[in-house]
């Protein structure tokens, strides 16, 4: 489990090294063929740094807002306190902040940039549908999430999509309005643009994707060793593959982050899921039951 702590740290930089390649490969190339001065290529490197380590820091905060999060105090939902507050304790990590969506749907999940600057958060429905012992299996898993790092590696990858879809934007709006106004502009050049603006999305997409399932199962597993009680886990799990886990507001750039796959089925971004599939979660934890 430490050296899976340490890769997630590892993995860390290597995905912020790689993204700032790609950006200035991504603006190199536009910058040639379009014929801008260098200025604009070191402009818009310094720009998407500068921007990705703004939402970095900001991150956890920009995830909440986007999904509606409300932060509560103890005296608002004693019971999610309590249980959050006991796994922090089990865990000996500080106490996240708790925070409440208003949604139907079970799910929940934990933000932040290391267990100094973390939270959880859980859905109505979720409260309203688990057991206090199922609900302190999901949250062991979310904790675990804190526990192992891996909420660092999201908020990098949720601030990397982000600027890449700005990039693809700004990409897009500028050969749209350049192979417009100027005569001079070559179809390839029109062409490179509009294929850079479909890559860098779908970069984006694979930057969730390299947040590996196997943090799923490595949250579940540090759960479970938390808890001591894998049932609490297993039927959380089961309650949820047998409703719906989809979320009212949908949020691409936050799906990751979730306990469940929080978005629609026919959604492009169920296709790139970072989440494994529920029965084989539930077929794992068996296994460690069965083990025990």
């Amino acid at each position: 489990m430490y050296s899976q702590i340490a890769a997630n740290k590892r993995k860390t930089l290597l995905v912020m090294f790689f993204f700032v390649l790609f950006v200035a490969a991504i603006d190199w190339l536009f910058a040639l063929q379009f014929g801008q001065q260098p200025t604009l290529f070191i402009g818009v490197l310094i720009g998407s740094i500068i921007y990705a380590l703004i939402t970095y820091y900001a991150g956890s905060k920009m995830a909440l807002a986007v999904n509606g999060a409300r932060e509560i105090q103890k005296s608002d939902n004693p019971r999610l306190w309590n249980i959050v507050e006991n796994l922090a304790i089990t865990d000996g990590l500080p106490m996240p902040r708790v925070f409440i969506i208003d949604d139907p749907a079970p799910n929940a999940f934990a933000t932040g940039r290391d267990p100094n600057h973390s939270a959880v958060c859980a859905t109505t429905g979720l409260l309203e549908m688990m057991t206090d012992a199922e609900l302190q299996g999901v949250f062991a898993h979310e904790m675990g999430h804190v526990k192992n790092y891996d909420i660092r590696v999201s908020m990098i990858a949720f601030a990397l999509t982000s600027v890449i879809s700005l990039i693809a934007d700004i990409i897009l709006q500028m050969t749209w309005f350049r192979g417009n106004d100027d005569e001079d502009t070559s179809p390839i050049a029109l062409i490179a643009g509009i294929v850079a603006a479909i890559v860098a999305p779908i970069v984006a997409l694979m930057i969730q994707m390299a947040i590996s399932r196997n943090r799923e199962y490595l949250a579940d597993a540090t759960g479970v060793l938390t808890t001591r009680y894998p049932e609490g886990l297993m039927s959380a799990l089961q309650k949820i593959g047998q409703s719906s886990s989809v979320m009212r507001k949908q949020s691409t750039a936050t799906a990751h982050l979730f306990f469940a796959n929080p978005l629609r089925g026919h959604s492009i971004m169920a296709l790139f899921s970072t989440h494994p599939p529920i029965e084989e979660r539930i077929a794992r934890l068996q296994q460690m039951g069965t083990q025990a």
